[in-house]
């Protein structure tokens, strides 16, 4: 079929390997994070027979009813903004978290990752942009997020991440991505932390990012298709919110 999943993820693997190929980086330092958000258990299940084993999801609870209906040998992450009264179910339903948007937050991770026992990897979400109605930090207040994190042994902030404003053109994205590349690399420097992972780019403008350094990018709707207001999975009768 035409415009099966697969054929889309091939397209979009070939798009990944020419952005690659275009800034002299390697296809493995590029890791594609499957938005599953608002998709049922079905879905899922399609893009595991594809060969995709690592998905994302926005909100607690959607995540906690859709994630016992698929495969149990996948990895979710949670991408989404992350409130402090449900990071006790973060903690046991996620392997990392990208939006890590507070000094806070981070120490509620901590404390719940302490009970549930070993570390959760992290990415600090900045905001680049200073959008009013994004979330993330100000970049000035990473060194010092960052200077704390040094105390917390049950969390490990392994990179930075972002959302630009969108636009329709992706090259509006590019100064964004580049000034999330400077700041890790000046934090690098100046904190010691190694901050491998950059989590930047989606559907519209993911190979921008991989130009300027990306290391996660997340993908749904090129996968998906649209995102539906409410879609029933028949494995389950319950609904997927539109995020």
């Amino acid at each position: 079929m035409a415009d099966s999943f697969q054929s889309r993820l091939d397209q979009v693997r070939d798009r990944i390997t020419a952005a690659c190929l275009r800034c002299c980086r390697s296809i493995e330092e590029v890791q594609l994070l499957t938005v599953s958000k608002t998709f049922g258990p079905q879905d899922v299940a399609e893009a595991v027979e594809c060969g995709l084993k690592v998905f994302g999801e926005s909100r607690i609870q959607e995540a906690k009813q859709k994630i016992p209906l698929c495969s149990g040998n996948l990895d979710w992450h949670m991408i989404g903004h992350l409130q402090r009264n449900k990071v006790k179910d973060a903690v046991q339903l996620f392997k990392m978290i990208h939006g890590v948007d507070s000094a806070r937050l981070l120490e509620t991770i901590n404390m719940q990752k302490l009970a549930a026992g070993g570390t959760m990897p992290v990415c600090l979400e900045v905001n680049v942009s200073g959008e009013g109605s994004k979330f993330g930090m100000n970049p000035e207040e990473v060194p010092a997020v960052l200077e704390g994190a040094t105390k917390l042994m049950n969390v490990d902030v392994v990179g930075l991440m972002t959302i630009p404003p969108f636009t329709p053109d992706p090259e509006g994205s590019r100064p964004y991505f580049k000034a999330l590349r400077d700041l890790r690399d000046k934090c690098r420097k100046e904190s010691g932390f190694p901050l491998e992972q950059l989590s930047m780019g989606m559907s519209h403008d993911f190979e921008v990012a991989i130009e300027e350094g990306a290391t996660w990018i997340r993908l749904g709707s090129i996968l998906f298709g649209e995102r539906k207001k409410k879609e029933t999975d028949s494995l389950s009768t319950s609904s997927w919110d539109e995020a």
